[in-house]
């Protein structure tokens, strides 16, 4: 069985250079699908190709052109030839022989990379073609179904950046606090990617009259929902950095604190007392060096201030992120219960078709 699954679902009318009809091509994985979009004569040429790269025609013919009628404006003809072509790329890619899919001939025609050819592990070609498709900014999302599957990567890259968030919170050292803070970053940029791709493709299928005022609703909430969680866990990121860098200058000046004092004790025991206006001096900064007492004591009270806010911010994330845990148990209960009624529904329906089956035995 191929691993990977090709149809053709719809076609659209181009104008450039000259009017014709383009074939959507849908490649679907278990892991992304992608779109290609050919007219009719590129599989003219795909099929020359391969009869001239094998020694012999594939395994399944084109459907014949039409010299009397066009596509264009025959949509009967139009969906015969869909069909066609979808038919003879599927015998194509279903085939046991594989040489007329190993060659690169097969491979420019549907976009795959040149690393994807057929191996014993199949396995591994399934995770290259999952790689090439993850960096192609060419994919189209306008498919209401790869849109369904683009949504799942996202709420995947929301997940991998909360769970590195857990990790950073959780690292015991600065070095394991980057490195987790880098991946959720990363995770992050690719949601807010993968966000915007989703939305400009929810416009196109709006404007294309492709779902109905229900289903978009419902899509519009899934992209507000993300949208949140994506802003929640992004001002969670920049607290944490913010609160890393306060405890480190914290820390520092507490250590160079300490130093100055033992310092001025050893070496001059005269200097312990204050002078003055009753000020021990030690390591001054840019910001005490011009003030008198009182203000340094205001600067400290502002930097108090500061940290409270900062605090504050914190607080509200950490009480969004638990909210959002309730939501997720809430909806998961539902979920649970869902599939207990299905169970039971199953149950229910295997015990009738069990009468049926003893009904039947007693007519034979």
């Amino acid at each position: 069985m191929a691993k990977v699954e090709i149809t053709i679902p719809t076609t659209f009318t181009k104008n450039d250079p000259k009017p014709h009809t383009v074939y959507n091509i849908t490649l679907r994985l278990p892991l992304r699908s992608f779109t290609v979009q050919k007219r009719y004569s590129d599989f003219v040429d795909l099929h020359s190709s391969l009869t001239s790269v094998c020694g012999q025609a594939p395994p399944s013919t084109l459907p014949s052109k039409s010299w009397f009628s066009s596509t264009l404006n025959n949509p009967t003809l139009t969906e015969d030839r869909r069909r066609g072509l979808e038919s003879y790329l599927q015998t194509i890619n279903t085939d046991s022989d594989a040489r007329w899919r190993n060659n690169a001939v097969w491979r420019a025609f549907l976009n795959l990379p040149s690393s994807f050819a057929s191996t014993s592990n199949q396995s591994s070609k399934a995770d290259t073609l999952h790689s090439y498709i993850s960096t192609n900014n060419d994919t189209s999302i306008t498919d209401p179904v790869l849109w369904l599957d683009y949504h799942r990567d996202l709420k995947t890259h929301l997940h991998d950046a909360r769970l590195q968030l857990t990790n950073r919170d959780q690292a015991s050292t600065p070095q394991k606090q980057h490195e987790a803070s880098a991946a959720a970053k990363s995770s992050l940029v690719k949601a807010g990617s993968v966000l915007s791709s989703l939305e400009d493709g929810l416009s196109a299928i709006q404007k294309s009259g492709g779902l109905g005022a229900g289903e978009m609703r419902r899509r519009k909430d899934l992209l507000s929902s993300a949208r949140r969680d994506r802003d929640g866990l992004e001002s969670l990121l920049s607290a944490m950095a913010q609160k890393s860098k306060l405890d480190s200058a914290v820390a520092q000046a507490s250590t160079a604190d300490k130093d100055a004092l033992l310092s001025a004790s050893t070496t001059n025991p005269t200097h312990q007392k204050p002078r003055g206006g009753g000020r021990v001096l030690g390591r001054e900064t840019a910001e005490t060096r011009e003030l008198d007492n009182q203000g340094v004591v205001q600067l400290q009270k502002q930097k108090m201030a500061d940290q409270d806010l900062d605090v504050e911010e914190l607080r509200k994330i950490i009480q969004r992120q638990k909210e959002l845990g309730t939501q997720i148990h809430e909806e998961l209960e539902v979920q649970n219960e869902m599939l207990r009624m299905v169970e039971e529904d199953v149950d229910r329906v295997g015990g009738k078709i069990d009468v049926a089956k003893k009904r039947v035995a007693k007519i034979r």
